[in-house]
């Protein structure tokens, strides 16, 4: 198993993303309203982001200096530079995690805190050249697999249109689509002479479920969980590894966490209830020191050995997941001290097919311990080789040092 079939699966969901003064100024004051309305006061100027008039005024210079001299006013996007004017508004704050997103990029958020889209279930990839798109996966179950697609099958049509020099997140979306809708791909298929055979095949589109959990049991009974992403899918996924390696009688658990760049609060929480005993596994405060505790019940306590594998980018929902299994000795924490994300965000849907990112609290592992721009430091560091074969127990060092670990 390498690096890119455990990394990868998680990609789909992500491929699977001046005007005239009136314009400006409808967009400005339905910002206003909305920020209002949002923290219970009439006008935004009392929350010392004022919109004045001096500030509107000259917005009004600018869009007419465009109207009148700009060279290329007929290609000009209106709608584009409308969402311009919300998305520096939040730029502004200077924080890189709160931004703007327009419809689009809304609807792709949705599907990657969610953890599913309507597709057909596999994983692809620009081929080199740009003539053809590679699958390098097919999800287990997908309708690409029900149909016969398989990996490292090459697309060179999609219903009939040619693929070659098209971006590839332009063929994912004429991939994807309605539930029970179909596409045909056209597709070569590499035979056991090393010669190509043309084929098509018809697919029909479903909900498909990322897989942002993989697992396997490594020699001497250790079972081995991989976790992408935290999404709202990832819970079930996580609990029916963990229950079917126990079944299959392992004997501890690591839990890898390397590269992984966090996600949905709620579903880390959900999953540290099936590992921690009864008491809080992160609690977050707010601009007003407003406390808020997410805890875990006595239901369920993993008490067999565990180990944690970070690295640096494993960050914020990572971070709170090997926070809390440290806090509570629950296991180890081994490789390298992880992002230091420990801020979180919240999505604001702004009723219009648009939505808001904004950063709103902060967090803390039960201890008490504040991981912003600190990250947690592992029990056990580990330097990840350049030539390490991820997940491979022979030749992956932090796995190995786990091993260890645990027998």
């Amino acid at each position: 198993m390498d690096r890119k079939s455990f990394m990868r699966g998680t990609l789909v969901g992500v491929l699977a993303m001046c005007l005239i003064f009136g314009a400006v100024f409808s967009g400005i004051k339905l910002f206003e309203r909305f920020y209002a309305k949002s923290q219970g006061i009439e006008h935004a100027a009392a929350t010392g982001a004022e919109l004045d008039e001096k500030t509107k005024s000259k917005l009004g210079v600018i869009s007419n200096l465009v109207d009148h001299y700009y060279l290329y006013e007929d290609e000009i996007d209106h709608n584009k530079q409308k969402e311009g004017v919300y998305e520096g508004f939040v730029a502004s704050l200077g924080d890189p995690y709160s931004c703007y997103y327009d419809e689009e990029e809304t609807m792709e958020l949705r599907e990657r805190t969610t953890g599913e889209y309507c597709g057909i279930g596999a994983v692809l990839q620009e081929e080199k050249g740009g003539e053809m798109v590679h699958i390098i996966n097919v999800y287990k179950n997908s309708p690409a697999e029900r149909a016969g697609l398989k990996k490292d099958d090459l697309i060179y049509e999609v219903d009939g249109k040619d693929v070659a020099g098209i971006d590839l997140n332009e063929v994912v979306s004429w991939i994807r689509g309605e539930k029970g809708t179909e596409v045909t791909l056209s597709i070569y298929r590499e035979k056991q002479n090393g010669s190509y055979a043309e084929n098509e095949i018809t697919v029909t589109r479903d909900v498909v479920e990322i897989q942002t959990v993989e697992s396997k049991m490594l020699d001497g009974k250790i079972g081995y969980i991989y976790v992408s992403e935290f999404d709202n899918v990832t819970y079930e996924q996580y609990k029916e590894s963990l229950t079917k390696l126990n079944d299959a009688g392992a004997t501890g658990m690591i839990v890898d966490l390397r590269d992984n760049p966090g996600g949905n609060l709620e579903t880390v929480c959900e999953m540290l209830d099936l590992m921690l005993p009864e008491g809080t596994v992160v609690y977050t405060e707010d601009k007003n020191g407003k406390r808020e505790d997410y805890t875990s019940d006595e239901e369920h306590k993993y008490d067999k050995p565990v180990c944690v594998l970070v690295n640096g980018n494993s960050a914020s929902a990572s971070e709170i997941f090997a926070g809390a299994m440290q806090d509570y000795k629950a296991g180890k924490i081994v490789g390298k001290t992880t992002y230091g994300k420990g801020i979180v965000q919240q999505i604001i849907d702004l009723k219009d097919g648009t939505s808001l990112k904004l950063t709103v609290s902060e967090y803390h592992t039960p201890n008490g311990r504040s991981i912003h721009k600190k990250g947690i430091t592992p029990d056990i560091e580990v330097e990840q080789g350049e030539e390490d074969v991820f997940a491979d127990p022979q030749n992956d060092a932090v796995l190995k040092r786990a091993i260890e670990e645990l027998k």
